[in-house]
């Protein structure tokens, strides 16, 4: 390969870690859910009051999840630009190394 076009990696990185964040927030959305339905988050919120801690002291989902939101969303732009940087150095030392050769042969 002797270069790779940094739209498309954007393009494709951007896709992947969107839906890693999706696969991600899902995964948070089902903790969340069974933890509450345990009662888990009512358990946690009682021993922080009990400890002094905070009074009035609850577990939110919206602001978790709100934050988990903007949080990924921060990411997944960080890493795809983190990943066309990486392909811009690529194309770089591929122009001054002469790029990666594959050779392929059959089996017989």
């Amino acid at each position: 390969m002797r270069k790779l076009g940094p739209w498309s990696v954007l393009k494709i990185s951007f896709v992947f870690y969107v839906c890693v964040l999706v696969v991600f927030l899902g995964a948070m959305l089902i903790l969340y859910g069974a933890l509450g339905a345990v009662g888990l988050l009512d358990t946690v919120s009682g021993l922080i009051e009990d400890l002094g801690w905070s009074e009035g002291f609850e577990i939110h989902g919206d602001w978790l999840f709100t934050r988990a939101l903007a949080i990924g969303f921060g990411l997944v732009v960080l890493w795809t630009l983190i990943n066309v940087f990486v392909v811009f150095l690529y194309n770089l030392l591929s122009d001054i190394v002469g790029g990666i050769e594959v050779t392929l042969s059959e089996r017989r």
